[in-house]
């Protein structure tokens, strides 16, 4: 490439860099390098901070690596700098008309703090505690026709194919999720079992019976 014409391209790459720069805002460093002397190659950069570097530096370790190893564009990578900042890093080859690689253009995000907001966002939208699976109801009669349900699809049967203790079962589940603390809930559960609310009340004290000799009680219940 012509000399004049590099200079060109490298003043004009110098305001892209600039306004590149501006827009992104001051995590973000853009450096361009003129490869024609590796020893001081950075000829502009925007937000030298995020590395410390500044025009007149060298060419990185990094960066001879990739013009001796493939000569090809190295994106998205991540990397960290000695103070511990955490960079997404992209490294693209400027090119002449022959193919012959002139230049670099590197850009550096610091996601630092996007690491740190993203640790501090998944402890609140994950806490520390067991998955609860919570559906608000907006009502007594929805806590309980869902509850009932729940507890009845728990018996793999439906009701039609259920014997007694497969209702002493729901009885055993809905009493496990606190149902009877629901006043009228007696009358609601006999009726979906299709039986007597006096059945019902036999069934807790079967359930009372068993619990206190130690008698195990299937209940399919997800906590």
């Amino acid at each position: 490439m012509d000399p004049a014409e590099k200079q060109r391209m490298i003043e004009s790459m110098s305001r892209l860099i600039h306004g590149l720069a501006l827009a992104v805002g001051n995590y973000c460093e853009i450096v361009l390098h003129d490869l024609s002397d590796t020893s001081s190659s950075i000829v502009a950069i925007e937000n030298g901070h995020v590395t410390g570097r500044t025009v007149g530096n060298s060419l990185d370790g990094l960066g001879f690596q990739l013009l001796r190893r493939s000569k090809e564009d190295l994106l998205n990578y991540q990397t960290e700098t000695d103070d511990g900042k955490v960079l997404r890093c992209s490294a693209i080859l400027l090119r002449d008309e022959s193919g012959d690689v002139y230049g670099m253009i590197c850009i550096n995000v610091d996601v630092t703090g996007f690491i740190a907001a993203q640790r501090l966002l998944d402890k609140v939208v994950a806490p520390d505690q067991n998955n609860v699976q919570e559906r608000f109801e907006h009502s007594v009669d929805q806590v309980l026709d869902i509850l009932t349900k729940d507890a009845i699809r728990a018996t793999g049967k439906e009701l039609s194919a259920m014997g007694r203790e497969d209702k002493i079962a729901v009885v055993a589940y809905l009493e496990k999720k606190g149902v009877f603390l629901i006043r009228h809930s007696v009358d609601w559960i006999a009726e979906s079992l299709s039986v007597s609310k006096f059945t019902i009340y036999n069934y807790l004290d079967e359930l009372k019976s068993r619990q206190a000799t130690g008698a195990e009680i299937e209940v399919s219940s997800s906590e």
